[in-house]
């Protein structure tokens, strides 16, 4: 397999085309129309300039570039200002005519495919060998509106898009320090996208923002479709069903994790930005925490710790108190349950999961549809199943009140690949309930423990600061201290600036 893989790396890449660009204008039309495959986007405006009537062209891809810009700031200058030289046209051309900011001269077919598919504009002189690419990108695009996976009460309404350049804005905007940094790779061995980490030097850990960096460069993928892909590419363990990183829209989490000296990793083409390292603790964290009072926020903490708790444990206690413990069940309750089980034809267990999965269908059944839709089925599918489901006794009522409750605080869940990750441990606490009763659930809980335990985050342990224990760092955990206690930055991190500068001083 090493020996397959060593050969295939010494093929020749066929993407990158290194051809020279010749004089002759028309062969180097040719040749970038044969390059992109002639492509019906693609708009070659041939021109005469100059006192000599020297022939040129620019050349671009409709829809990828801002052609507002291409006509007023370079073909009208172009016309307008060209008659007077006869010679040094292309040197002229890039001194003093062209009025966009971003322009550079290339001698290879690869740079200018390149520059082209991202939206640049590429001109050409007949009898030069050397091509001006100016950066003309634009074209329709997503405006900056409210993101729907992290709406809050309080807070920005701001999110990020699938442009690159207008993520990295946004995060500037917030944070206007001259040691926020952005290195950018090139990933996609044929999208060739862009990506970008995001970091405050003087403030992120040395050691893990050099990590980040050297997975990054690993990777070695065709496309990209989504931040997803470098997550899974780069993650400690990819047979865990923890999520080693966090994805967000919003730039005000994402400056706020920044500062506390985390890795950002955005990726062009998605709005979706990668957080990193991050810790248990991380994943049942929302912005509102920090934009409410410490009391409120220590209080809508604790309860979205509890709707955790449900998610994960409420179904499986069911089971194994009905069917292996009802001595622990209070005697009114034990007799109500029972009487709402009388004549249900399956065991707790079964039944659990039979509603579990139905509601697993028509959770995914509400994404996929379209919006409105989606909410229609969601709620009377729900409520139409369940009484139907009762009144036929498949099912007890008590199970679709433990299925709803459970339904509902996995919402509560702030990150949703978070929410996932429960919703899949749900049915392994099932199981074991099942089989063991509360000796499977505590079996179960001591694994993830373990697994948790032992599990990273480029690098930092995902379990800290529980274990290793930094206590100055619970102060952020479970109760949220109010601001003029969090004087420090994450203990875990190693940060080289461990106290919060924009904090009142200790």
């Amino acid at each position: 397999m090493r020996k397959l893989h060593q050969k295939n790396k010494k093929q020749p890449d066929k993407v990158r085309d290194k051809t020279k660009i010749t004089k002759n204008l028309d062969e180097n039309i040719k040749n970038v129309k044969e390059l992109l495959g002639e492509p019906g986007d693609l708009v070659v405006r041939e021109l005469i300039i100059g006192g000599i009537e020297s022939r040129a062209a620019l050349i671009y891809i409709s829809g990828l570039t801002d052609e507002n810009l291409i006509n007023n700031n370079i073909l009208k200058t172009i016309q307008l200002n060209m008659k007077q030289f006869e010679s040094d046209i292309l040197d002229k051309i890039y001194q003093e005519v062209i009025a966009v900011t971003d322009i550079k001269k290339a001698e290879a077919m690869d740079e200018v495919s390149f520059a082209i598919l991202n939206g640049g504009t590429a001109f050409y002189l007949d009898g030069r060998e050397t091509v001006l690419l100016m950066g003309t990108s634009g074209g329709e695009s997503r405006a900056i509106e409210q993101p729907d996976s992290e709406t809050l009460i309080r807070g920005p309404r701001d999110g990020f898009v699938e442009n690159i350049q207008t993520n990295m804005a946004l995060v500037r905007r917030d944070i206007k320090d001259p040691n926020l940094r952005f290195k950018t790779h090139e990933v996609g061995k044929r999208s060739k996208q862009k990506l970008v980490v995001s970091y405050v030097e003087g403030i992120a850990n040395p050691d893990i923002v050099n990590e980040v960096n050297r997975r990054l460069e690993t990777i070695d993928i065709d496309y990209l479709s989504d931040s997803a892909f470098v997550e899974q590419w780069i993650e400690d363990s990819f047979l865990s069903p923890f999520p080693q990183l966090l994805d967000t829209e919003r730039p005000d989490k994402v400056s706020s994790d920044l500062m506390q000296g985390k890795i950002a990793i955005l990726v062009d083409g998605t709005p979706f930005v990668l957080i990193a390292p991050i810790t248990i603790g991380d994943s049942l964290h929302s912005m509102e925490d920090y934009n409410q009072r410490w009391f409120p926020a220590s209080l809508l903490r604790i309860l979205r710790y509890l709707s955790a708790f449900f998610a994960l444990f409420l179904p499986s206690l069911y089971i194994a108190l009905v069917s292996y413990h009802p001595g622990m069940i209070p005697s009114t309750l034990a007799y109500s349950i029972a009487a709402t089980r009388e004549g249900v034809p399956f065991p707790a267990a079964i039944e659990s999961i039979i509603m579990a999965i139905t509601f697993e269908i028509l959770h995914e059944a509400g994404i996929r549809l379209p919006k409105v839709i989606g909410q229609t089925i969601g709620i009377v599918g729900g409520l139409v199943i369940g009484e139907a489901a009762v009144s036929a006794g498949i099912v007890s009522p008590i199970m679709v009140i433990v299925t709803a409750l459970t339904a509902i605080s996995s919402f509560g869940v702030p990150s949703y690949s978070v929410a996932i990750t429960f919703r899949m441990l749900r049915f392994a606490f099932m199981i074991a309930a099942s089989f063991l009763g509360l000796y499977g659930i505590v079996l179960i809980y001591i694994m993830i423990n373990i697994h948790i335990v032992n599990l990273k985050s480029i690098g930092v342990p995902y379990s800290t600061p529980f274990a290793p224990s930094f206590v100055n760092d619970w102060k952020d955990l479970v109760f949220r201290a109010p601001v003029t206690e969090l004087k420090r930055r994450p203990l875990y991190l190693k940060t080289k600036d461990k106290k919060s500068k924009d904090i009142k001083p200790e």
